[in-house]
């Protein structure tokens, strides 16, 4: 009688871990690929909660913010112009999902309040988190640019 094999031969083991390389070897930039665009889209998001809150903090307060910290909830106590209570530490901290914001106030009148402002998203890592560079203002349109910080000359989002 012939003896029956058991177990698998070592070629066999081999041509297994050779093809889940190379299904991992496909799936993992498509991944990265996923989470960047998860990240942007994100950011895009964040600025149209960000257009949102300004002009609620305009309405309740007479002018634009003056920070993105003065959209943050208070300490203790009620909202006012300085804590509005208008966006979550997390986005009024100023880095949310691998996009850092920059809130920009001018134009301030005679009593002190903003007329315009101006917000830019950069990604933390370029090509890792991001490969987009977003911008808005008052107007509320929400541009990008492409591994150059955006302005409002570039091209807005459709």
């Amino acid at each position: 009688m012939k003896k029956t094999q058991k177990g698998f031969l070592l070629i066999e083991l081999l041509i297994v871990v050779a093809i889940i390389l190379i299904i991992a070897a496909i799936a993992i930039p498509n991944l990265l690929r996923s989470k960047m665009a998860a990240n942007e889209a994100s950011a895009v998001g964040s600025l149209r909660t960000l257009n949102t809150a300004a002009v609620a903090f305009s309405i309740s307060y007479g002018g634009y913010p003056p920070t993105l910290a003065a959209l943050l909830p208070p300490t203790s106590g009620n909202a006012s112009s300085t804590a509005a209570d208008l966006v979550d530490s997390v986005l009024g901290g100023g880095t949310k999902s691998g996009y850092a914001f920059t809130w920009t106030a001018a134009n301030a009148d005679t009593n002190g309040n903003y007329q315009t402002y101006t917000i830019s998203a950069a990604p933390t890592s370029l090509g890792t988190t991001g490969q987009r560079y977003f911008f808005t203002n008052q107007s509320g349109v929400i541009r990008a640019a492409v591994s150059t910080t955006a302005t409002v000359a570039s091209t807005p989002l459709s």
